[in-house]
């Protein structure tokens, strides 16, 4: 399946999890019912034995009542919280983010991997939590989308694993995270809070029951919530079960495309197997489904309630799977051609075909690692190191928005500059200005992602002054370039989460005459970059369109439409609440517009990846396709 079967996937079993929410409630209140009833008949003086009957309207009305608050309530309050981001289940079991200025060479080599992975994948770069005391070897990736989704490492991970095993372990993470499946189990954990909390607090409850004696009153209660929250433990675990088994196998073969090493992750699994993967926090039990490994202990029914298929079977399986590559290592992922850095790849004369681009969406291969690895071996390290600090990558970003070939038109953005930052920035600006140009085309994209985490680590108001000093640096110019849109309009999207927490993306458009008009000039837009003959452009534009779905029943346009780029962004905008479906027509009508002549000027590549990127759907760099005059 490619990404957008693997979403569609995801939006079928969304549908399936809050069809079968219902029903965990009704089992609760049938299972919390009955043990109402049986105290009554054991407390002898609370009923009429003679008379009684199993059956009792307000009895039931009232644990129903209670019940279906309960669950709902800390299931909706759970799942408001989750909407925030991954961050929430990391720091919720003990995680700890890792700076990117951290001393660390284990934590530092996690980053670079991490950073490596995303860039080659064309994904934001996900926060990275290490959970410091946990010594088992596991990890998890979390989150409700790829703008807010993390990475999680346990402290045994980064001491037992070496490099390779590492990576391995991390394509894993970012497989869930690439197929949607982050969403899910964030779903399941939310619609499961509200049952498995009758159980936790029934195990806290008897915990105490040796503090004193009038805890020991507790103990009763603690064992009766504790026998009604099993009862929702045993759904709870059978549903994490079911949700997560065969993605642990997709995933440990989706690591094993990326990395071509079979030894890596059944070195991994097998560390795991002997070094143990469970957590020793409480907390682990609600997101068992989202680790690496067995999270918890399962002392009954293993094969039925394990969330993860037994670790001999994944090693067997990744062992048997043929790679035709040899495998990717941290020592020869460096050993790259050089002509591959400047887009092209020798070892394969085909161009890339628009048909490959919507496969692409969102997989990380080998040499697109290779790529990005040796790309940001090439940085300075002046800029490798000012990524890693709040202020020098926001200088970065002013340095993206600067103009490098007039001087007049720089002078007077520095200028609009010093008004709004400090003296310090704008020499910074200026010199890393002065860097970029030096560089290849092909790192303007990362730069900007490379920037993302450091500024997500500043407040909603402070990134609200870094966008508006980008668009004031814009502005100052007098004619905005796609290059400088691509700018804003990535920005603007990797920082909404922090910029707008509570903003979340919803499905309102199924069908594509909904958005018709949104991809007639989405299309038009990318048609007309670069082309100065209106013919070629006109071509480019009924390519495109005749791609999208009842094409021939829509009006037919000869030409493109007129567009600027405050229409584009709204178009965009619109085109982002679209189904996964309708998203897949439109990136493909979008790669034979760009790619109808085989040739692409990195302009259209940028727009055209920024446009995917903004509708969560991100396309891995053009590694072979060749290059028109247009920069």
């Amino acid at each position: 399946m490619n990404f957008f079967e693997h979403q569609e996937k995801a939006r079928q079993n969304t549908h399936l999890l809050f069809g079968l929410f219902p029903l965990f409630i009704l089992t609760m209140i049938f299972v919390i019912y009955m043990v109402v009833m049986l105290l009554v008949v054991m407390w002898p003086y609370s009923v009429d034995t003679t008379t009684f009957f199993w059956w009792n309207p307000t009895v039931f009305s009232r644990v129903s009542l209670v019940t279906i608050g309960f669950i709902t309530l800390t299931s909706c309050y759970k799942m408001i919280k989750l909407c925030r981001g991954g961050s929430i289940i990391a720091k919720d079991l003990g995680g700890k983010l890792i700076l990117a200025e951290t001393d660390s060479e284990q934590e530092q080599q996690v980053l670079n991997i991490v950073d490596e992975m995303a860039i080659a994948s064309g994904i934001p770069i996900p926060k990275v939590y290490l959970l410091h005391n946990e010594p088992s070897i596991n990890a998890f990736a979390a989150g409700f989308s790829l703008n807010d989704a993390v990475i999680g490492v346990t402290r045994g991970s980064i001491e037992q694993l070496n490099r390779d095993e590492l990576q391995a372990v991390i394509a894993h993470e970012f497989s869930h995270i690439l197929n949607g499946d982050i969403r899910i189990n964030s779903l399941l954990i939310g619609l499961l809070h509200g049952i498995l909390l009758i159980f936790m607090t029934g195990r806290a409850i008897s915990h105490i029951r040796f503090n004193g004696e009038e805890s020991c009153s507790l103990w009763p209660i603690g064992f009766i919530l504790m026998t009604i929250g099993g009862i929702g433990l045993i759904f709870g675990r059978s549903t994490q079960a079911a949700v997560s088994r065969q993605r642990e196998y997709l995933a440990d073969a989706s690591a094993l495309q990326f990395t071509r090493n079979p030894d890596a992750i059944s070195g991994a699994l097998q560390k795991v197997q002997k070094f143990d993967s469970r957590l020793l926090t409480p907390r682990a039990e609600a997101v068992s489904h989202i680790f690496f490994g067995n999270a918890v202990s399962i002392y009954f029914l293993k094969e039925q309630f394990a969330t993860h298929p037994p670790v001999p079977i994944r090693i067997r399986r990744v062992s048997g799977i043929k790679v035709k590559n040899n495998p990717v290592s941290s020592r020869n992922l460096l050993q790259s051609n050089h002509s591959l850095v400047m887009g092209f790849d020798n070892s394969n004369s085909q161009t890339t075909k628009p048909e490959q681009i919507v496969t692409q969406i969102a997989t990380v291969t080998p040499k697109h690692f290779d790529f990005t690895q040796q790309l940001l071996a090439e940085l300075p390290e002046s800029l490798k190191l000012g990524i890693r600090e709040t202020q020098t990558a926001q200088a970065i970003l002013f340095a993206l928005a600067l103009e490098n070939q007039n001087s007049q038109i720089q002078s007077k953005q520095l200028t609009w500059l010093r008004q709004v930052q400090s003296e310090e920035v704008v020499k910074l600006s200026v010199k890393f200005n002065e860097q970029i140009a030096q560089l290849d085309s092909n790192i303007y994209l990362p730069l900007i992602d490379l920037t993302i985490p450091a500024l997500h680590q500043l407040s909603s108001k402070e990134c609200q002054r870094v966008c508006k000093s980008v668009k004031g640096l814009i502005q100052a110019k007098g004619q905005i370039s796609v290059k400088d849109f691509v700018l804003r309009l990535i920005l603007w999207h990797r920082l909404q989460p922090v910029l707008e927490p509570d903003y979340k993306i919803t499905i309102k458009f199924n069908s594509i005459a909904e958005i018709w008009s949104d991809c007639l000039l989405v299309i038009s837009a990318i048609a007309q970059i670069g082309e100065n003959n209106p013919e070629s452009a006109a071509y480019a534009f009924s390519s495109g369109i005749f791609r999208l779905p009842s094409a021939a029943q829509q009006e037919k346009l000869k030409s493109p439409l007129k567009c600027n780029f405050s229409d584009l962004k709204k178009s965009i905008e619109n085109l982002r609440q679209a189904t996964p479906k309708l998203k897949q027509a439109l990136l493909d009508a979008c790669a034979h517009t760009v790619l109808i002549d085989n040739k692409v000027s990195f302009e259209k590549e940028n727009l055209l990846r920024a446009i995917a990127m903004t509708l969560d759907c991100s396309i891995p760099p053009f590694l072979n396709s060749k290059r028109s005059n247009s920069k």
